[in-house]
């Protein structure tokens, strides 16, 4: 083994509405079975300031309590002003004991879900009219027993689905104002009717901005799709990065010559942003494409020749350069001798056959010498691929191959378990706006910090079954489906009161 478990880290800042700052620092590693697991190794609280010479210290101190500061490999951050800061500091210290793979080439890895947001945040500020109308018509609804109540009877009798929840967005989660627009739309015949029937109610799109926003709904669909892909905590994500990202580009590229306004309009928006943050992709989470048996550096190759015609190669083999550089230094730093492996008797040879052992080695070395001299990555990249449409849990793959490639199963196990997003990290309290709640917020620091960490500790483990929703997303979001059903059974009781 190069290092006994390599660790990749999330860090986040959070805060409550007593604007109190908490530090997160989450541990990302596949255990000795090959099951990518994530701990919340820390939730302390930070009195401003949140310089970055200050949290990397505090992170230092993190790493050496838990004694990992020898194991890191990388540390996952969001868009914060701090984090370069926090970046050097924490690479000059880990330098020292040179414990950085590639001195710390590959150590800070940005935010996959924070960079998103970003990206959909700049485009919806073109239709920001459209989407506030719904904004206001989602509050209305939701703003009494009554109105829900009406728009309730609404549904019922135009006969909708409510398969369904009528979702109010939240300004930090750009998911929550997608899925407030997907369900508007599904319930956009009740607007319609309440408005006729509600003087109160003014907020109601037009039928142009009904279009729009459905058109928008379409074109956001793919992001919030990536984005829930790229926040799981329970799978690898590492090599869903390359794909993902690519995905993005060219839907921006090819959604700036869409003829509606409003989409060409937010596509360079969008394209501004995307520019900025991913216009080079991830160096080292492009690597774990490569390392999926299913689409290795020909995919690399098809994306970048796609997007890039006239630079693809030179990106290609900058990428190759760098896998490859990598692979080297797990090579160096491989505790298994391989002068000990070359240097075992075999006890059944013996000199009458030497001549023959002889002959056979200079065979062996005519025939098949240019295959001995291959590394296990130029092995590994010359077999042929899976299938692509082939379900492989990436993980068991590379289990399975440990003893025919063992350190590049050991680089790919760093790699794959590398989190592109803090947010997997957020789901401790399930709070993807990073603030916490008024109850929460009146603990004492060190229990928030024992309770969520608990919380984490046991969920992981199995010990205890924890609802997918939570008290957060059920204040935002309005199930009306329940409400319909007990309109209709007061009706069938005051029927049966009656009779």
């Amino acid at each position: 083994m190069v290092r006994s478990f390599v660790e990749n880290g999330s860090f986040h800042l959070w805060s409550s509405i007593a604007t109190d700052g908490y530090l997160a620092l989450t541990a990302h590693y596949v255990d000795k079975n090959w099951i990518l697991q994530k701990k919340i190794l820390s939730f302390h609280h930070m009195p401003p300031p949140h310089s970055g010479p200050i949290l990397a210290e505090k992170v230092i101190h993190l790493l050496k309590e838990w004694g990992i500061e020898k194991k890191v490999f990388s540390l996952t951050l969001d868009n914060a002003k701090y984090n370069d800061g926090l970046i050097d500091v924490l690479k000059r210290h880990l330098s020292l004991t040179d414990t950085l793979f590639c001195s710390g080439e590959f150590f800070h890895v940005r935010c996959g879900a924070h960079i998103l947001n970003l990206i959909v945040q700049a485009g919806l500020k073109v239709i920001d009219e459209a989407v506030n109308k719904i904004r206001e018509s989602v509050k209305y609804v939701r703003g009494s027993e009554g109105r829900k109540i009406k728009f309730a009877e609404c549904i019922a009798q135009l006969s909708l689905s409510c398969s369904k929840k009528v979702c109010q967005d939240v300004p930090t989660r750009w998911n929550y104002t997608y899925l407030m627009i997907d369900g508007a739309l599904m319930y956009r015949r009740a607007f319609d009717q309440l408005q006729l029937i509600d003087v109160h109610f003014k907020t109601c799109p037009s039928d142009d901005e009904w279009v729009k926003v459905e058109n928008i709904a379409k074109f956001l669909k793919p992001f919030y799709d990536i984005t829930t892909l790229f926040s799981g905590s329970h799978y690898p994500t590492a090599n869903l990065y390359f794909h993902g990202v690519w995905k993005i580009q060219m839907l921006i590229k090819e959604e700036m010559k869409n003829s509606c306004d409003a989409i060409s309009s937010m596509a360079k928006q969008m394209k501004e942003k995307f520019d900025k943050y991913w216009e080079c992709y991830s160096v080292v989470l492009s690597f774990a494409i490569i390392l999926d048996p299913r689409y290795k550096l020909q995919f690399v190759e098809f994306c970048f020749k796609k997007l890039y015609p006239a630079t693809y190669v030179d990106r290609v083999k900058f990428i190759r350069d760098k896998l490859y550089m990598l692979f080297e230094e797990y090579m160096c730093l491989s505790s298994v001798s391989t002068s000990n492996q070359s240097s075992v008797a075999c006890a059944s040879g013996g000199d009458n056959i030497g001549d023959e052992m002889d002959e056979f080695d200079i065979y062996e070395s005519q025939h098949y010498g240019l295959t001995r001299n291959k590394s296990q990555l130029d092995l590994f990249l010359e077999e042929q691929k899976f299938d692509r449409k082939q379900d492989l849990d990436i993980l068991s793959y590379w289990k399975a191959n440990k003893l025919r490639y063992p350190e590049l199963a050991l680089m790919a196990r760093d790699i794959l378990s590398i989190p592109i997003t803090t947010v997997a990290s957020e789901s401790a309290f399930s709070i993807g706006s990073q603030i916490l709640n008024k109850y929460r917020s009146s603990i004492v620091p060190k229990n928030a910090e024992a309770l969520l960490c608990t919380r984490d500790w046991l969920y992981e483990k199995g010990n205890i079954k924890f609802s997918n929703e939570d008290e957060e997303d059920e204040e935002l979001a309005e199930d009306f489906e329940s409400i319909i059903t007990t309109l209709k059974n007061s009706s069938n009781d005051s029927h049966s009161s009656f009779s």
